[in-house]
């Protein structure tokens, strides 16, 4: 046997040895790795890139309780490190991802975590209570949608609001709910505490930060709606100091996210107090990321003689 050949057997074999299960509010992963909203589709349109079946859960496209057009194009942009998008949530409405969405991802071993939005409390109430007997494990609530009854602002910019929100979604949910942090506020920290006091069972951050860009040749805005969310590798050092101190101001568990493109970018967020990563914008560059990034958490662990990805969650302070 070759020296390669003996490493290449040596990996494998730690490889299997290696726990790399995580569990967010008593659903357990079978790794840490999972799809962030509205980078993947529901899971279709990546399926022939990647087997979902090697993903710890598919976090779908935001889900409204009636189809949503979307805004205007242009809607997406490039920029330095990353993009803006003001694609605006646009999808299908639950009557349509009930039928074909659910039972599609029901065919892989992964669990399916809905992203629910809405303009009012009681739009993301009745998707809640929709998706109540349907096979799905857990519930992502955007809360960057614009609150329409308080002038447009974001559900996700007014702790208020956060928490009220969250009881609200709470008390008709039957699967764990995640609330799903903005950056787009003064302090974090409070609006975490807001979603942990009404409720929540676990949180994911970070949605984008809010960005602009200009065509300087046509002296007007890259996108239609003039601003858009920025994500990308750019947001990753703001990503991961936020997720640093919601885990160090709350008990819950967190899914972070924001610029992942590498194991080792995973494994900084999980560092901070990640339970679990989503992948976003890398999807776009490279459809397998996800599967990729996975395999490179395990080559990381046997490199450093890590067992159980569950030790270095937090494990910087």
């Amino acid at each position: 046997m070759s020296d390669n050949t003996k490493n290449l057997s040596t990996t494998a074999t730690d490889e299997t040895r290696l726990n790399t299960a995580v569990n967010i509010a008593g659903v357990e992963l079978k790794n840490p790795v999972v799809t962030a909203s509205g980078t993947f589709g529901s899971g279709s349109e990546y399926s022939e890139f990647v087997d979902l079946s090697l993903l710890g859960g598919v976090v779908t496209k935001g889900v409204a309780n009636v189809p949503w057009a979307g805004n205007p194009t242009p809607r997406i942009a490039e920029t330095y490190g990353g993009m803006l998008n003001a694609v605006g949530l646009q999808n299908p409405g639950i009557d349509l991802f009930v039928k074909r969405d659910i039972p599609f991802l029901q065919k892989y071993d992964t669990k399916i975590i809905v992203n629910v939005c809405g303009h009012t409390t009681e739009e993301y109430c009745e998707v809640v209570e929709r998706l109540g007997d349907e096979k799905v494990d857990l519930l992502e609530i955007n809360i960057s949608c614009p609150n329409v009854k308080e002038g447009g602002i974001a559900f996700g910019q007014n702790p208020k609001a956060v928490e009220d929100i969250t009881k609200a979604v709470k008390s008709v949910a039957k699967q764990p709910i995640i609330m799903k942090l903005s950056p787009n506020v003064t302090d974090i920290t409070e609006t975490a505490k807001a979603a942990e006091a009404g409720g929540a069972d676990a949180l994911s951050l970070i949605n984008t930060l809010t960005g602009m860009k200009i065509d300087i040749e046509k002296r007007a805005f890259a996108l239609a709606n003039k601003t858009g969310g920025l994500s990308g590798p750019a947001i990753k050092p703001v990503a991961v100091r936020m997720v640093y101190q919601v885990a160090n101001a709350v008990k819950l568990p967190l899914i972070g996210m924001g610029g992942i493109m590498t194991g080792e970018d995973a494994i900084e967020f999980m560092m901070a107090g990640a339970t679990a990563i989503a992948v976003g914008t890398a999807n776009f560059a490279d459809p397998m990321a996800t599967a990729r990034i996975a395999k490179e958490i395990e080559k990381f662990m046997v490199r450093h003689g890590i067992t159980d990805i569950n030790e270095i969650i937090g494990c910087v302070k």
